[in-house]
């Protein structure tokens, strides 16, 4: 199976930070917070990654090259500008190929297991890992009843940023558009095709300056 980074954003919250330095390529813990994810992907036996980018991306390429010191192979899709979430993957469909495949956020810290997400979606659509709601996010986003993740529920908790999906997903957004994932997903879930599992680890959204640095001191 594959995987893919999404690092495209411009992290305008991390500013100045950013201005200089692509979000992915910031230090925590002693590396650029997408160097945790390749280490974590190769280590649950990923070899193939692909890794989009727009700001700044030369540096990204620049600093992770083919991937082979992380032992994987690394295919670049080089946006001219952020396409959201939807639209990266879509115009990254042609280096993914035409099975599911893995989806990480690049401005999230987490430390679920990879290799112990599920190898087949059987009739599903997508596979969603939801977290607790973290005090930024106290809504949540998605509900999780008896493996299905639904739009409606009385308890909500916050989607990962970390997915398995079905490429055609993706058939209804066309390549360089801009797209959100929501919407599709919703409607999936509406189809009651979306499953998910409820993570309890360490996770953190890096959307702030003060949460690199909280970041910087767990690790």
């Amino acid at each position: 199976m594959k995987a893919m980074i999404l690092a495209a954003g411009r992290g305008e919250r991390m500013r100045p930070l950013t201005d200089l330095t692509p979000k992915p390529l910031l230090m925590a813990g002693g590396k650029p917070l997408i160097v945790w994810h390749i280490e974590r992907l190769a280590r649950a036996g990923y070899r193939e990654l692909v890794i989009n980018h727009a700001h700044l991306g030369g540096q990204i390429e620049a600093a992770l090259g083919d991937g082979s010191r992380f032992s994987v192979r690394i295919s670049y899709s080089r946006e001219a500008e952020a396409l959201e979430t939807a639209g990266g993957i879509a115009y990254a469909l042609p280096l993914l190929g035409e099975a599911p495949f893995l989806v990480v956020n690049g401005d999230i810290f987490c430390d679920y297991d990879f290799a112990s997400l599920p190898t087949e979606l059987g009739r599903l659509s997508a596979h969603l890992i939801l977290v607790d709601n973290p005090d930024h996010h106290p809504a949540g986003d998605f509900a999780l009843r008896e493996g299905k993740v639904l739009d409606e529920g009385e308890r909500k908790l916050t989607f990962s940023g970390i997915g398995l999906y079905r490429p055609e997903l993706f058939a209804s957004v066309a390549r360089g558009a801009k797209a959100a994932l929501a919407p599709l997903l919703r409607g999936q879930m509406a189809a009651g095709r979306v499953g998910g599992e409820h993570f309890r680890g360490l996770w953190m959204d890096i959307g702030t300056p003060e949460r690199l640095r909280q970041l910087d001191r767990i690790l």
